[in-house]
């Protein structure tokens, strides 16, 4: 094993965390530089994973906070991690608070579907998204008293809603 890469079959632990903070701010500083883009680069670790999110004052993140943009640099970012740790990374980016942006879209379409399910309907269809938004999905469903799973493979995993 070289000395970047670390053993992860255990859990990481908050210096592993932390150090994959590092690397994928790093790798995203380069990046912004590259595009000529500013940003304040934050770190964290929440709920087990890292966190890395990006943020202006000059409204100069708009384009890259769409987000099928912010899926595609976390997962550039994530493989820029696993490159030099040698481990597997489930960091989470946001950019220019996308993610509360998306969350707030996540409750939308859990409040449509539990308009639906008091209209009658037994179950609730959500569209295929990733293990993040799906996680969030459940989540909220719980928080607001519905029962939720998953099914469905690879890019098809939905989530359908239930009351309970």
């Amino acid at each position: 094993m070289s000395e970047n890469t670390t053993d992860r079959t255990a859990d990481p632990t908050q210096a592993d965390l932390e150090n994959e903070g590092d690397v994928a701010a790093d790798y995203l500083e380069e990046l912004l530089d590259i595009a000529d883009i500013d940003g304040d680069l934050n770190l964290d670790v929440r709920q087990g994973r890292a966190y890395v999110s990006v943020e202006s004052e000059d409204g100069s993140l708009a384009l890259l906070s769409a987000p099928d943009t912010v899926q595609a640099l976390q997962e550039l970012t994530r493989l820029a991690v696993q490159n030099k740790t040698g481990a597997f990374s489930r960091l989470i980016l946001d950019v220019g608070g996308s993610r509360d942006a998306r969350r707030r879209q996540l409750e939308k379409l859990v409040d449509a579907a539990g308009a639906r399910l008091d209209e009658g309907s037994t179950q609730a269809s959500l569209p295929a998204m990733s293990s993040y938004e799906r996680k969030l999905v459940h989540d909220i469903a719980a928080e607001r008293g519905l029962v939720s799973e998953s099914y469905g493979e690879g890019a098809d995993r939905h989530t359908v809603l239930r009351r309970r």
